[in-house]
């Protein structure tokens, strides 16, 4: 896993007010409606896997279980991060056609699920073989540049998820071709916050936030405010992910997953090139979508991350389609000409706030 530039982008959340100051540092005083809540949360944050991620709790006496689940991405990124030597993901990359590796059961999952998502969704362009296509490009780090497609065609041909072995016995993992790197960024943040999530839970939180850099937030419970009142989410506007918001959405108990074209990108002569690299072609995804956010009610094996990046590879029409046959998710699609396409499960649940852009009908998509 890559360390992305820390900003936060994606997403604010909000309760009558906007909460990003409580966001931010936690100081906010939010008004609550049960007295067996903090008038003012507690909220604690680290700094790992490339961004900035923070648990803010409302229950009382809950600063060890926050403690305990922030420790949950440290022990990931150092499992997963492809920036430094020795970590798990690391190893597999490094034996890529010589052995398998043993590794721990979180990773051994982690894996298999993003193996998952490749092999179900080819014709989206999703596959976890894509480590040294994004590495070429190294979009939002010092050393990022637009690759000769020389050094495009030499890549792709080392990207195959059928190239990834499993066996469950061992719990070892082999890249049976050599050259082939794995790149987990696109799954592991979704697959942690559901980690932190449980155990939260499980230490007896009922309300809170967790917050992975923005573009992964799980709320616990419903809002403070009531049993009744949902989370309010602000959706970023993509033509201005620093400043306001285009809409809001609903949440309570909710995992919201969200990516952009905005999120991270390299200029090069007055062009843009996204960050979502396409593996068959070695470029950045060309088609109509601006950003995505995902509501997820229970869990997958990633809570979206995966999800939203094949949305992201299928473009607009068929992502929405893919999502209208899923249980228990609904999606918000932002496209390149200012339209917002929502799922009929969100009907309630979304309003738009910004002039600029308008609901628009799927059935009117070619």
């Amino acid at each position: 896993m890559k360390f992305k530039k820390m900003k936060k982008i994606a997403l604010f959340l909000s309760l009558a007010v906007s909460l990003v100051t409580l966001a931010a540092c936690g100081t906010s005083k939010t008004t609550t409606t049960n007295e067996n809540l903090l008038q003012t949360p507690y909220t604690k944050d680290v700094t790992t896997m490339g961004t900035f991620i923070q648990v803010t709790v409302y229950d009382k006496n809950k600063e060890k279980a926050v403690a305990n689940a922030l420790k949950i991405p440290v022990q990931y990124n150092t499992l997963t991060t492809v920036n430094q030597k020795g970590s798990e993901v690391d190893q597999i990359n490094s034996n890529a056609g010589i052995k398998p590796v043993q590794v721990s059961a979180g990773v051994y999952q982690l894996i298999k699920a993003g193996y998952n998502y490749s092999k179900e969704y080819p014709e989206s362009g999703y596959d976890i073989t894509v480590g040294r296509l994004t590495k070429l490009w190294d979009i939002g780090f010092p050393d990022e540049k637009k690759p000769t497609q020389a050094e495009i065609d030499e890549v792709l041909p080392t990207i195959n998820y059928k190239f990834v072995q499993f066996d469950d016995a061992n719990q070892s993992v082999y890249l049976t071709n050599k050259g082939t790197k794995l790149d987990l960024g696109s799954i592991v943040k979704g697959y942690v916050a559901m980690l932190m999530v449980d155990s939260l839970k499980k230490a007896g939180v009922t309300t809170g936030i967790v917050d992975l850099g923005s573009s992964s937030i799980y709320v616990i419970g419903h809002s403070p405010r009531g049993n009744n009142s949902p989370w309010r989410i602000g959706i970023k506007d993509p033509n201005d992910p620093t400043g306001t918001q285009m809409g809001i959405l609903d949440a309570a108990n909710q995992h919201v997953n969200t990516s952009g074209i905005y999120e991270r990108y390299l200029t090069v002569n007055n062009v843009k090139y996204s960050h979502e690299l396409n593996p068959q072609t070695g470029y950045p995804f060309d088609n109509d979508i601006a950003s995505i956010t995902l509501l997820i009610s229970g869990k997958d094996d990633t809570n979206g991350d995966g999800l939203s990046t094949v949305i992201f590879g299928l473009g607009t029409k068929k992502g929405y389609q893919l999502v209208e046959k899923m249980k228990n998710v609904e999606v918000v699609i932002v496209d390149k000409d200012d339209n917002v396409y929502i799922t009929p499960g969100l009907k309630d649940k979304f309003k738009l706030t910004s002039s600029t852009y308008k609901i628009a009908n799927i059935n009117d998509l070619k």
